[in-house]
């Protein structure tokens, strides 16, 4: 972390030395309070509080199809809003059609693999490997156990919409259902037990609690009868953190196993209906607490593996041969989210904007923002927009003819509000186009995008500063969005002044390439969230506009150079 914040620090202190020499022929960067006609010189202005209106948006439930996304949820969330818990369902998909298993067939073990998001980062000292963990909420040193229970799916997940227009997909929602009308039924049907191996026999234990470890460690798996010089059992792989859990085979020989050569198994449209997946479910652990798992459903290594042996007989000579069946998971999976929240959330006011601004992922809330709303001469019809650009460019017949004002930064800030949070808030926010559902031209011009979404698109969607920023657990203090280009795009471009939205974001990156998600409503309204805020269940707590703390109401700041 600290490496990372020292090298951002280096880059963007070249920034700005390069942009030094860059203007030192034409400008006098000289900061002032006072313009001076005779020098360039930079200013920084604040908006009028008045000018600015923000106000909190309920979101019903969400559309929460996988959709690409390669991610599931998983567990027990507690914030201020309250909890959340989450689960989910998934089809399963066969690596093998037409499957040959063999006669005599028994099977040795069932197992569950679903990585987290992690990366190997180290080793230690008898070398292991160290990984860093983006799966686990709430961030610790010691995480919280949780319950699972996984059952198999009696629910069919269609492909396609059937009251749609023709190949229109079908939309499934955080609430459990398919529509306003169709619930999503049937989840719990067979429940699936899990169970330990003995080390020394190899024999199937009685079965375990369903309570589950939740860490960063890796798994190193092993052959039991494959020993090396000391007796030891070989290795055969290491796999990364997640989750990896053993079932009980019984219900895998007869769903699976015994149908070798039927229908079933032949095609993935036949198996799709004849094994409509699984649902998995999670509770509080024995001390009505857990963790909150994002589990990379999409990763290779997530799957059910069959590892099964075939033992024949031949001129009275025994010989076992093993083998193994995978079921990946997908193509269908679906999210769901279950509220208990203690603290209301409540539709804003649109016309004088809020005190407070309230953000929750999932079946929450997003907050809109309207920049220079109202008028500054009512009487003269002149709105504080016009007002606004008036003070930047020159006009003609109302389009642009000339900049009066050069705009190097803008910046839209939020503080949080700490009487209200519990230092747990989320360390990203997603700043957008709510009436078009689209990014803001800054975040594509942002040259900080990369594969690490903690570290990525931080120049125009600013990480939260914290009290102590080498501690990812203190307390909040304030987002900084810079929004230079969307201004520029205003004053200069004559673009629209449209309405902007916020919202909680698990994962910055996803948002250049994903759809936004619907918002499922009892109207015709059109209303769509974020990807990644569908699947988060962060929150946190703002100032708005209407805030009785001066010092912390929501302002836009303008940094700006006068040509000579």
């Amino acid at each position: 972390m600290k490496k990372n914040k020292f090298a951002l620090q280096i880059l963007g202190f070249g920034l700005v030395i390069t942009s030094f020499i860059a203007c030192s022929n034409d400008f006098s960067t000289i900061e002032s309070d006072v313009v001076n006609s005779n020098n360039a010189t930079s200013f920084r202005i604040e908006s009028n509080p008045e000018d600015i209106i923000t106000y909190t948006k309920p979101v019903g439930p969400v559309q929460s199809n996988e959709f690409g996304l390669n991610l599931s949820t998983l567990g027990i969330y507690d914030d201020v809003y309250g909890r959340t818990t989450a689960g989910f369902v998934t089809q399963l998909a066969p690596s093998t059609i037409n499957p040959v298993f063999g006669d005599n067939v028994t099977i040795d073990s069932v197992v569950v693999t679903i990585p987290f998001f992690s990366t190997a980062s180290e080793f230690d000292e008898d070398g292991n490997i160290i990984y860093d963990v983006d799966s686990i909420l709430p961030k610790s040193d010691d995480y919280k156990s949780l319950k699972l229970r996984i059952f198999e799916n009696k629910y069919f997940i269609r492909d396609f919409n059937p009251d749609g227009d023709f190949n229109e997909s079908q939309d499934y929602y955080s609430n459990k259902t398919a529509s306003t009308s169709e619930d999503i039924t049937n989840l719990e049907g067979e429940e699936l037990t899990f169970i330990d191996y003995d080390d020394e026999t190899g024999l199937i234990a009685t079965p375990i609690s369903n309570i589950i470890d939740i860490n960063n460690n890796g798994y190193q798996l092993k052959d039991v009868n494959n020993l090396d010089d000391d007796g030891n059992k070989t290795l055969l792989e290491s796999q990364s953190p997640g989750i990896r859990i053993q079932l009980d085979p019984t219900f895998w020989q007869n769903k699976i196993i015994d149908k070798e050569g039927d229908a079933v198994l032949s095609s993935q449209n036949n198996f799709a209906e004849y094994f409509r997946g699984l649902y998995f479910k999670a509770e509080p652990n024995d001390d009505d607490d857990g963790s909150f798992l994002l589990l990379n459903t999409g990763n290779t290594n997530a799957n059910i593996t069959i590892y099964y042996k075939n033992t024949t007989e031949v001129d009275e000579v025994e010989s076992t041969t093993t083998g193994t069946y995978a079921l990946n998971f997908g193509p269908n999976k679906v999210n769901f989210f279950d509220n208990e929240f203690t603290l209301p959330i409540d539709e804003g006011n649109s016309e004088t904007g809020d005190s407070k601004i309230y953000l929750k992922g999932g079946e929450g809330s997003v907050a809109a923002i309207k920049l220079f709303d109202g008028f500054y001469d009512e009487d003269a019809g002149i709105t504080n927009f016009e007002h606004f650009r008036s003070q930047f460019v020159n006009l003609v017949d109302g389009e642009f003819e000339s900049s009066r004002r050069l705009v190097n930064e803008a910046n839209l800030v939020f503080y949080v509000d700490q009487n209200s949070m519990q230092d747990n808030e989320p360390n990203r926010l997603f700043l957008y186009d709510i009436d078009n559902n689209l990014p803001l031209v800054d975040y594509y011009l942002d040259g900080t995008n990369n594969s690490l979404p903690s570290f990525s698109i931080i120049n125009h969607l600013g990480p939260l500063e914290r009290v102590d920023e080498d501690d990812p657990t203190s307390t909040g203090v304030k987002y900084k969005f810079k929004i230079t280009e969307h201004i520029n795009n205003l004053l200069i471009r004559d673009s629209t002044n449209i309405e902007l939205g916020l919202a909680v974001s698990l994962n910055v990156n996803i948002e250049e390439t994903s759809t936004q998600r619907k918002v499922q409503t009892n109207t015709d309204i059109d209303f769509k969230v974020p990807a990644s805020s569908t699947v988060s269940p962060r929150g946190v707590i703002l100032h708005g506009n209407n805030t009785n703390d001066q010092s912390k109401k929501v302002y836009l700041e303008i940094y700006y150079t006068e040509p000579n």
